[in-house]
């Protein structure tokens, strides 16, 4: 089968460790939720907390709709990258990567990570940290996990922001995010801050909330613990003809991972491309470089991408989502 065809499915976003769906009947939310409270409970949670952040909850309808309407499941790359990375979006990157320039020159020296990659993540999870939501987890997380689609995994993170508060990180009351429960200028899930979060600035919190070294150090922090590799980079935008898509149709597409990972080639050196006709976008020839590469194509766009995609891939495995930083790093480099 052509390459091409199997990978317009890596269109489709499996977010948050994706698990194989298998639906259920749904309980009442009341019903549920007592049971939830009854699982806490036993794991050592005191019931002063539990009062705190799950007695009285209700679901929320818009977290549900959300859920079935995620931009990364509906659009196509252009119309994902030019909605989200706007010449403001540009503009304000380039500010901070010369307003926060000491700080991130230490991020890099500590983790690898060049500053354009964690600005660009910084500026599409939260524009820079203006805008890191405002409903609260505990209730985002309980609808979510109430809802049969993926009820484990946001059963396991709300223990694990159930941890969070308990651990005196922040008070529940505090505790807001997006519609996922991602918290912070990062959007990290709770098992990614509780995994990944640092105390850059050494004041005794790993503050994604409000502290910008936090911020952009938890930032590098989770993409190194994922395998990024100091000194390379994410990959490029390629040019691949029909004549180049025949020679190339025998390479296999990944087995492991999500949705996105098993939506492109298993990798190869990037002489091999360039051998089987691949080209720069300009048409040029690619780099004379060994460096493992594997074949995107998101039905009208393609790019090799190195080691380095993979751990854009862990932070949200969407093709849109992990190209769009790429590029935007990129126009901030």
């Amino acid at each position: 089968m052509r390459v091409v065809i199997l990978l317009v499915a890596g269109l489709l976003l499996v977010p948050l460790h994706a698990q194989e769906v298998v639906e259920e009947p749904q309980r009442p939310f009341d019903a549920w939720l007592a049971d939830l409270i009854a699982d806490a409970k036993s794991r050592g949670f005191d019931e002063t907390l539990l009062n705190n952040t799950l007695v009285g909850l209700q679901p929320l309808p818009r977290v549900v709709e959300r859920d079935r309407a995620q931009a990364e499941l509906t659009l196509t790359l252009d119309r994902y990258y030019r909605t989200r990375i706007t010449p403001r979006i540009v503009r304000l990157g380039r500010q901070h990567a010369t307003s926060e320039r000491t700080i991130l020159k230490d991020v890099q020296a500590a983790y690898g990570v060049p500053p354009s990659i964690v600005l660009a993540i910084w500026g599409i999870e939260s524009h820079y940290g203006t805008f890191n939501g405002a409903t609260p987890v505990f209730q985002a997380l309980a609808t979510l996990a109430w809802q049969p689609r993926r009820s484990d995994f946001f059963r396991g993170e709300l223990f694990k922001a159930l941890t969070i508060v308990s651990g005196g990180y922040i008070d529940a009351k505090s505790m807001t995010g997006s519609w996922a429960g991602a918290m912070g200028q990062p959007q990290f899930m709770p098992s990614s801050y509780l995994d990944h979060a640092v105390d850059f600035d050494r004041d005794g919190l790993r503050d994604i909330w409000k502290s910008r070294p936090d911020t952009l150090a938890s930032i590098a922090s989770y993409l190194k613990d994922s395998g990024w590799m100091a000194g390379a980079t994410w990959g490029r935008e390629v040019a691949v003809d029909e004549s180049a898509r025949a020679a190339i149709r025998d390479i296999p597409m990944r087995a492991d991972g999500c949705s996105a990972r098993r939506a492109m080639t298993e990798r190869r050196p990037l002489t091999t491309w360039q051998t089987l006709g691949v080209r720069l976008k300009g048409g040029g020839s690619l780099p004379a470089s060994e460096i493992p590469a594997a074949l995107v194509d998101t039905g009208g766009r393609s790019f090799v991408v190195y080691p380095n995609y993979d751990a854009l891939l862990s932070y949200n495995c969407a093709h849109l989502y992990a190209l769009s930083v790429g590029m935007l790093s990129d126009a901030l480099r």
